[in-house]
């Protein structure tokens, strides 16, 4: 195991540097027409130039590349909600000052709208927007909401208003709502390529096959995109496969299984998945907003559908898949893979998708109630011969790695969770996931949380396992 070190998973990363000090990571950073563009975690991204005071790059940044393309396929360019309108960059450095947003100045734009004259309604709904995306930027995505609330208040058919409020909605798997967002724009722009795309996503989040299949089909006849076709691709063979299966659902989960599965087999994961929703809900401190939807496979459908490694014994991405082909009742191993493919959900969710895999891994596989001991020796080992791995290149995705490399990779993970659990508890692990969820980074992150950086995390994680297993 010690010579299984995973390699480098480094992607290039620029540093954007606003004239108010503050920082934003980011990659593919681009400047055209009086905006920086760029794209982050929480997905894509647009500022006004006025407002940076210069970019630096900076390659040897992490990123987690999972989650950024996952958000890359959800959301569209940041869509203007007005034409341009003149002065718009005067207007966007009154909005955006050295210590943040001027919510006064935007109170006053408000009133100004209430006035009704086009070109007051059209200032108030840019700085509102203005105001969000920098607000989503930075990670509070409650108060960029608010923002976009706001303006449709003056607004209510702003087509780009609605987009941009729904790409929130939808990082946040707050399905419900960018469902309702959409509606409402779809009425306004019944041609829009870009509803369509985005109800595609909601629907499919929402466990709603048929309709984010119809959605997206619409969505490549008014404008053929690229992600939406693989999103759509994967969709179909989603609903293809899952046309004769049997369903079941409760208060948290909707469940479809093969005729391979039993009822009773059926019922029985259901109860413990309810059993692991609460305990975790009440360990990690967060309520995922939405039903999870739950598919038991045969061996081969698994393989089909999901494409995964073989090392791979289930797999969550958005949804719990799980083959249990000649599984008649509960067994120890299901209940370990069900709740280990659960915590995903939740951690995946407070996070807005931006965990890095070391980090889900870690928190699943302690959370599922597995620890360090039967790797511990070998474990040590590697720490005696310096070879330590660096949490940075265990951040992008794990499926490309052979199993011996991949196993290697959770054992580290779960002893670098089970040395902040030592050291701080569960409590520790949570607060480290809301920050997760705004940071610029992981590191920053764990910086703002707990107060260490990734090599005081890897050598506490050192520390621990000589402690405790060294002997």
């Amino acid at each position: 195991m010690a010579a299984c070190l995973l390699g480098s998973s480094m992607a290039h990363a620029d540093t954007i540097v606003l004239k108010n000090g503050r920082r934003i990571v980011a990659a593919h950073v681009t400047q055209s027409d009086g905006k920086v563009t760029y794209q982050t975690p929480a997905g894509e991204m647009s500022i006004p130039q006025a407002i940076v005071d210069h970019i630096d790059k900076d390659d040897l940044s992490y990123t987690s590349a999972a989650a950024a393309a996952s958000a890359a396929k959800i959301a569209p360019v940041s869509v203007e909600p007005t034409a341009p309108i003149s002065g718009y960059d005067e207007l966007a450095a009154q909005t955006i000052h050295p210590v943040g947003v001027d919510f006064a100045f935007i109170a006053r734009l408000d009133q100004a709208a209430h006035s009704g004259t086009p070109d007051a309604i059209n200032r108030d709904a840019a700085a509102h927007h203005i105001a969000a995306q920098f607000l989503a930027a930075k990670g509070d995505a409650n108060s960029a909401i608010s923002q976009y609330k706001q303006a449709l208040v003056f607004s209510p058919e702003n087509t780009g208003l609605l987009l941009n409020l729904a790409v929130i909605y939808l990082h946040q798997s707050q399905f419900t709502e960018a469902l309702d967002t959409l509606e409402i724009a779809r009425r306004t722009a019944p041609d829009s390529a870009d509803v369509a795309k985005l109800e595609g996503w909601a629907y499919y989040g929402a466990n709603k096959l048929d309709r984010a299949v119809a959605e997206w089909q619409r969505a490549q006849k008014l404008r053929p995109d690229p992600d939406v076709q693989e999103a759509l691709e994967k969709a179909e063979r989603d609903k293809s496969e899952e046309e004769s299966y049997r369903e079941g659902e409760t208060a948290h989960f909707t469940l479809k299984y093969s005729g391979a599965a039993t009822p009773d087999l059926a019922r029985a994961i259901l109860r413990a998945l309810e059993d692991d929703f609460t305990d975790i809900e009440s360990q990690l401190d967060y309520t995922p907003p939405e039903q999870i939807g739950v598919i038991l496979y045969t061996n081969q459908a698994f393989a089909d559908i999901t494409r995964a490694p073989g090392w791979a014994g289930a797999l969550n991405d958005g949804r719990l898949r799980i083959p249990v082909q000649g599984l008649s009742s509960m067994t120890p191993e299901l209940a370990h893979v069900l709740k280990h493919e659960l915590t995903h959900s939740f951690v995946g969710q407070k996070t807005h998708q931006r965990a890095p895999t070391w980090l889900q891994e870690g928190i699943a596989q302690y959370m599922e109630g597995q620890r360090s001991g039967p790797q511990a020796a070998a474990l040590v080992e590697v720490i005696r011969q310096g070879a330590i791995p660096q949490l940075g290149s265990m951040e992008g995705s794990w499926m490309s790695l052979s199993g011996n490399s991949a196993a290697f990779a959770y054992a580290w993970s779960l002893a670098t969770v089970e040395a902040m659990v030592d050291a701080g508890g569960m409590s520790d692990v949570s607060r480290l996931l809301d920050r997760v969820a705004t940071a610029p980074s992981t590191e920053a992150a764990l910086e703002q949380s707990l107060h260490e950086d990734y090599s005081d995390l890897t050598k506490q994680t050192a520390d621990y396992l000589t402690r405790r297993y060294g002997r």
